[in-house]
């Protein structure tokens, strides 16, 4: 082994943690309607396949960009060989316009600001190595989406410090939140370098509030560092409130020509709002110039291939179709919500009230057996491989209170959902009712116990004095 590095032998990239584990089990038995009925249900993977039939539509009428032409002649040589790493304009172009229609219209973007990433993931670790040395810290709220211990940690060397946040607010970030984990870092002799939000949340669902983001502003204005909003489901809000960039707050606050403008930056992918993390296409923006003159060279690392820019430019730039996507998507996530909801409901189950994202905070703390992550950690066990159905534990999400769990729920056919429903149900109940037999057992035993007790004190009270009875 000594002749390997250390980041080869060393244990930090998280493959190890519950939610890796709970898709790794899922691999192994992966439920098919078909082939494999009883197999495990992916409900740990949050992915958007609700509007293919709306991208597949557009390809079929739209052949010349699949085919790789223009004008009915192939470019195909022209995009087979290199491109540099700035990106195809025409592409950062309709990318930039598309970010700006799913926030209304509100902010718009500049093209020479964007810097295109194989996905969010090195996104978010190109970031880390522009502004963190090894050792410093990005302050992240909890819960938190777990591969952020892989994407912002295992390279860079830069540490995670929590923002711990509670159920009581709805896991809203505080100040007291904020300043709490600020000192933990100074009691660790860890320099803060900046924080890190999703927003909306992945695992909450939840948009973050003006009040949320305006608080950020004024805390990262007050100690000097970064604010890195991942806006990567923006797409995704389906429901009231609406989803507020960073960038809006910076605008209405007229932050322009600031020290702070330069110091918040936007991680954005096509991943989750058009359902495409195959095809690897992520961007920073940021409006400090070194950064972003930094993350381009960086990028050379991870490029989104030429022929992937060329079929999505010609897409995005049918604004037609983006704004019929944008609407029928979020209708669609909004009913098949509504579905996963309506189904934990009827197992008894409630979440946190969500708005967007493809997933629910799901509370089942009055199924664990007591009040710790141990019994989170069992429950969790058991509906993987009882249930079969792979669900991320709120522990896997440094979550600070055991018993949340993340259900996905667009990954998959409405049929599979109803499925995994039935499954669930079946489960609480015949939890609900082992545990209700067993406090009866415990009643009954208790009361004869209780018994025993009188009849042998009435015994020995009814004695004659100095005999028996």
């Amino acid at each position: 082994m000594g002749i390997l590095s250390r980041k080869v032998t060393c244990n930090s990239h998280g493959q190890d943690s519950s939610y890796f584990l709970g898709w790794q089990e899922y691999e192994k038995n992966p439920y098919d309607e078909v082939k494999n009925p009883k197999g495990i249900i992916q409900m740990g993977l949050a992915e958007n396949q609700l509007s293919f039939d709306l991208l597949e539509s557009w390809l079929a009428k739209n052949p010349d960009a699949a085919g790789f032409k223009k004008d009915g002649q192939s470019i195909f040589r022209e995009l087979a060989l290199f491109q540099d790493y700035h990106g195809l304009p025409s592409f950062k172009k309709a990318l930039v316009e598309f970010m700006s229609e799913i926030r209304g219209n509100k902010v718009t973007f500049d093209t020479n600001k964007i810097v295109l990433t194989a996905g969010a993931t090195s996104a978010n670790e190109t970031l880390m190595f522009c502004l963190a040395e090894p050792g410093d810290a990005f302050l992240l709220p909890t819960p938190y989406y777990p591969g952020f211990d892989r994407d912002l940690k295992w390279r860079t060397g830069v540490e995670i410090v929590p923002i711990r946040c509670t159920s009581t607010n709805g896991f809203q970030i505080t100040e007291t939140a904020l300043e709490d984990a600020y000192q933990q870092t100074q009691k660790r002799n860890l320099k803060v370098k900046g924080v890190l939000v999703t927003n909306p949340s992945n695992p909450l669902g939840t948009t973050m509030s003006r009040d949320e983001l305006n608080l950020l502003i004024d805390f990262i204005s007050e100690k000097n560092i970064h604010l890195i909003s991942d806006e990567i489901y923006s797409g995704t809000v389906f429901s009231s409130p609406g989803f507020i960039s960073i960038m809006e707050i910076l605008k209405d606050r007229n932050c322009e020509n600031t020290e702070v403008w330069d110091r918040v930056h936007i991680v954005y992918s096509l991943s989750k709002d058009l359902g495409l993390p195959g095809f690897r296409v992520g961007a920073i923006y940021s409006n400090d110039d070194m950064v972003v003159a930094a993350a381009t060279k960086m990028s050379s690392f991870g490029l989104v291939s030429s022929q992937t820019q060329y079929l999505l430019s010609a897409l995005l730039s049918d604004k037609k179709f983006t704004k019929n996507y944008i609407s029928e998507n979020q209708k669609r996530l909004k009913r098949r919500h509504k579905k996963l909801v309506s189904g934990l409901e009827k197992a008894g189950i409630s979440c946190l009230k969500s708005n967007a994202g493809l997933f629910c905070w799901v509370d089942m703390r009055h199924l664990l057996s007591s009040n710790t992550f141990e019994a989170e950690m069992g429950l969790w066990k058991k509906i993987v491989y009882d249930v079969k159905l792979n669900i991320s534990p709120g522990s896997s999400c440094h979550c600070t209170e055991p018993g949340w769990f993340r259900v996905c729920f667009a990954n998959m056919s409405e049929d599979t959902l109803k499925l995994s429903m039935q499954r669930l149900k079946a489960f609480v109940d015949s939890t609900t009712s082992a545990r209700n037999q067993s406090n009866h057992q415990s009643v009954k035993s208790s009361r004869r116990r209780s018994l025993n007790k009188w009849v042998f004190r009435l015994s020995f009270d009814d004695r004659e004095p100095g005999g028996e009875r």
